[in-house]
């Protein structure tokens, strides 16, 4: 028999607490996100369509400042600087449907610019979200007890290198898939997700949410298992997209490559933000 208390207390356990708790990820949340944001997707495709847009190298570029805005935020949220219930707004998956209704607004309005005018509409698109970041790290920076720029040096050189180690091997070898500029950002972006994750749990006291990477992490006893994970994952997908979606809309492979780009970039932000603020 149907007991309504026990779907009450399901949800309350797998999906309200994890959130106002920011307790992390368990498995029927990450696959609940996971169908929603597949099926965000579709709905952002017909705006796209609508609005005349491709998601090309340049839409990918004008979108990454909200990116930004999406790993300083929830630092902003873990400092502590926010109070509850707005906070609740600042944690996964609440902090992805925020930005995403206030850059879709602000993409509108960049659109109805340019036609109106000669300005094209990614520069304003892209200045609003540079714009907001500073802002968050104004914040950050004006209220951060300490600064520490060793791990700040060491996670952004790491990340840079392996940025050039991808571009040389994509070249050396003449791999396609790497000598996409869109896929090799993907890649760079995930790789600096493993190196923020791997350096902040040897280095620093910090713990993984995701469950995956948890149960790799725990199974291998080295959070360095991330870059082969990061690697195995992302490039085969890539492929697929790029040699099997050949057919499928422009916009919806731009997506989900925007997508991948934004899952692993993100996080590696606000890590990076973490550790260097002492969060």
């Amino acid at each position: 028999m149907f007991d309504i208390g026990n779907l009450v207390n399901f949800i309350y356990q797998y999906y309200i607490n994890p959130i106002i708790n920011d307790s992390g990820y368990n498995i029927y949340n990450t696959i609940t996100w996971a169908i929603l944001l597949g099926l965000s997707l579709f709905g952002v495709v017909k705006l796209l369509n609508k609005l005349d847009l491709t998601v090309d190298g340049v839409f990918i570029a004008a979108v990454s400042p909200y990116i930004f805005v999406g790993g300083s935020l929830r630092v902003v949220e873990d400092a502590g600087l926010v109070a509850a219930p707005l906070k609740y707004l600042l944690i996964t998956p609440l902090i992805y449907f925020f930005i995403f209704f206030v850059c879709v607004a602000i993409l509108i309005l960049s659109v109805g610019l340019e036609r109106v005018s000669r300005i094209k509409y990614y520069w304003p698109f892209a200045l609003g979200g540079v714009a907001w970041s500073i802002l968050n790290l104004w914040l950050l920076f004006t209220t951060a007890k300490s600064f520490d720029w060793t791990i700040l040096a060491i996670i952004l050189s790491v990340g840079a290198a392996l940025s050039f180690l991808v571009f040389v091997i994509g070249r050396l070898f003449n791999i396609a898939l790497l000598k996409d500029r869109v896929n090799a950002y993907v890649l760079d972006g995930q790789l600096l997700d493993a190196t923020a994750t791997s350096f902040g749990l040897t280095l620093l006291p910090y713990a993984e949410k995701h469950v995956l990477p948890n149960f790799l992490i725990e199974a291998t006893g080295t959070a360095f298992i991330m870059y082969p994970l990061k690697v195995i994952v992302t490039i085969p997908v890539l492929f697929i997209i790029d040699e099997y979606l050949k057919g499928e809309s422009i916009n919806l492979t731009g997506l989900v490559k925007l997508a991948i780009l934004t899952v692993g970039l993100a996080p590696a932000i606000r890590d990076t933000l973490r550790m260097t603020l002492g969060v």
